[in-house]
């Protein structure tokens, strides 16, 4: 699609998979978001987990109009006709309570097999299941969210000053995951942990969130797949009417559309102001 020439142009895929929005944050993207939701339309939406943010709400109530945006439009997907698939996470587990439950075309899942144009079947599950640290050491994973909250407040002060000297965005814990030994190895044993999972349960794939690094590789014959999150990446995992498996970088879309036709649409520059 030629994104230059039609700036405002609806990419329309077969199935989305987006999580980690952590709605209920100063951190969370919900301009962004709500770009992408505008922008992309699909027959099935899943919602992968950790939209709401619960853990930080507890401790601090923040909610902007954003927010509740994003939660309306996800809403009037599944009213126009969009099978919108909500598989809760760690953040926003109190939703749990209503797996199998339907409202309308919006279903809330535990996890979910997607069966791909090619036949071949992928597990979809949020992922927390496989950090031990989730699992079996509860606070502890409350004082590194904590930590994280500390590390991306730092990062919004470096991405403001890179901003007005004209620099892309650059993500800290990013940076700091692939460069601390720890991290890499966590990510490698979450990875092999999901493909494992996947092929207990006869799959040949499987797709999931949580680590908020997006990935899309083979694991012992078994295709992993990872959406990131709304927080950093900004990213979204798609597949095609063909089959084919893309992930796209929201910042890197609108990063490549000539600065004139950005400012040419009324709303554009309103929408993707900074949420206070």
């Amino acid at each position: 699609m030629n994104m230059h020439a039609k700036p405002d142009a609806i990419r329309r895929y077969r199935a989305i998979w987006i999580s980690d929005f952590h709605l209920g944050t100063q951190r969370a993207q919900a301009e962004l978001i709500l770009d992408f939701l505008r922008h992309t339309e699909s027959e099935t939406l899943y919602l992968v987990g950790d939209i709401v943010d619960n853990w930080s709400l507890k401790k601090t109530w923040y909610w902007h109009q954003t927010h509740n945006d994003v939660i309306q439009k996800l809403l009037r997907k599944a009213r126009k006709g969009t099978r919108v698939i909500y598989i809760p996470g760690n953040h926003d587990e109190q939703f749990r309570d209503f797996a199998g439950t339907a409202f309308g075309r919006l279903a809330v899942r535990r996890d979910d097999i997607h069966i791909a144009a090619n036949g071949k079947r992928y597990l979809v599950l949020h992922g927390d299941e496989f950090d031990g640290v989730v699992k079996y050491a509860k606070w502890l994973a409350y004082l590194g969210d904590t930590a994280y909250e500390a590390a991306m407040s730092l990062n919004g002060v470096v991405n403001g000053t890179r901003r007005r000297l004209g620099l892309p965005y650059w993500s800290l814990s990013a940076y700091l995951k692939n460069r601390v030994k720890k991290a890499v190895e966590f990510l490698s044993s979450f990875e092999t942990a999901m493909a494992r999972e996947a092929r207990r349960r006869g799959a040949d794939g499987v797709i999931g969130g949580h680590v908020h690094t997006p990935e899309m590789r083979l694991i012992d014959g078994i295709h992993y797949l990872n959406d990131g999150d709304w927080v950093e990446s900004c990213s979204a995992l798609v597949e095609h009417f063909d089959g084919a498996f893309e992930i796209i970088h929201w910042r890197d879309v609108l990063q490549a559309i000539p600065r004139e036709l950005v400012h040419a649409h009324p709303d554009r520059d309103r929408r993707l102001a900074a949420a206070n």
